[in-house]
């Protein structure tokens, strides 16, 4: 039997090469083939983005990069290119710039109740896909309720901050691990793998992986009981 493969992903959810990213990591495990286990880290692009932002996500990267609006408009079309190449249909004229701190404490809520991948998923399909908006605490309760979690109780736990630590915690390790973009996937706690590169680098690291784990049980066996 193989042993299970861990990979720590640190994402945002308006992240648009996060998604992308999910998805080519998605396939290079599925071509990979042994078992691996990945876990959701926050990260915050932009924790100082208000939750009720007044103007497109192309107006907000025009401020705060300071381009001009034609070019980020390009950007954001080639990005919607690349996302379709992997079968995402990006809509950028419905997405709602917000800040995602309350995301990311539902994503954590969703973990403690080992449903964090399924959580993660729907809100990245709502933010780019939808039109959703993932920055008010009774959306994210509707969506959170869509996929069968108490509505009330996420309110509750929005409400009371209650999984806010867990966030600051992931971005703190992040900010020690030297994180500075997402995506960030960390293969088996050692290798870095920065940004949605393609399948078959995803595919070709976690068989590395899986290869040196196998040396190294060759070379320190377990030892016989002794008398």
């Amino acid at each position: 039997m193989s042993e299970t493969i861990k990979v720590d992903i640190w994402s945002d959810i308006q992240c648009p090469w996060c998604y992308i990213g999910k998805r080519k990591f998605e396939a290079g495990a599925a071509q990979f083939g042994g078992d691996v286990e990945v876990e959701y880290h926050s990260f915050e692009l932009a924790p100082d983005t208000p939750v009720d932002f007044d103007g497109s996500p192309a107006d907000y990267l025009s401020q705060r990069k300071g381009l001009p609006l034609p070019q980020v408009e390009q950007m954001l079309q080639n990005v919607t290119d690349i996302a379709q190449s992997v079968g995402l249909e990006y809509d950028y004229d419905s997405v709602h710039q917000t800040n995602t701190v309350k995301a990311h404490e539902l994503i954590h809520y969703a973990k403690s109740k080992g449903r964090q991948l399924e959580m993660k998923e729907r809100l990245l399909k709502a933010y780019f896909v939808e039109g959703g908006h993932v920055g008010r605490i009774e959306d994210l309760a509707d969506m959170a309720a869509e996929i069968g979690f108490d509505r009330a109780d996420v309110v509750r736990a929005l409400t009371e901050n209650e999984f806010l630590a867990d966030v600051k915690s992931d971005v703190a390790l992040a900010q020690e691990y030297g994180i500075q973009g997402v995506p960030f996937f960390v293969i088996d706690g050692k290798y870095g793998v920065s940004g949605a590169q393609d399948a078959a680098t995803f595919a070709q690291v976690l068989e590395q992986v899986r290869s040196e784990k196998a040396e190294s049980a060759v070379a320190t066996p377990h030892e016989s009981t002794k008398e």
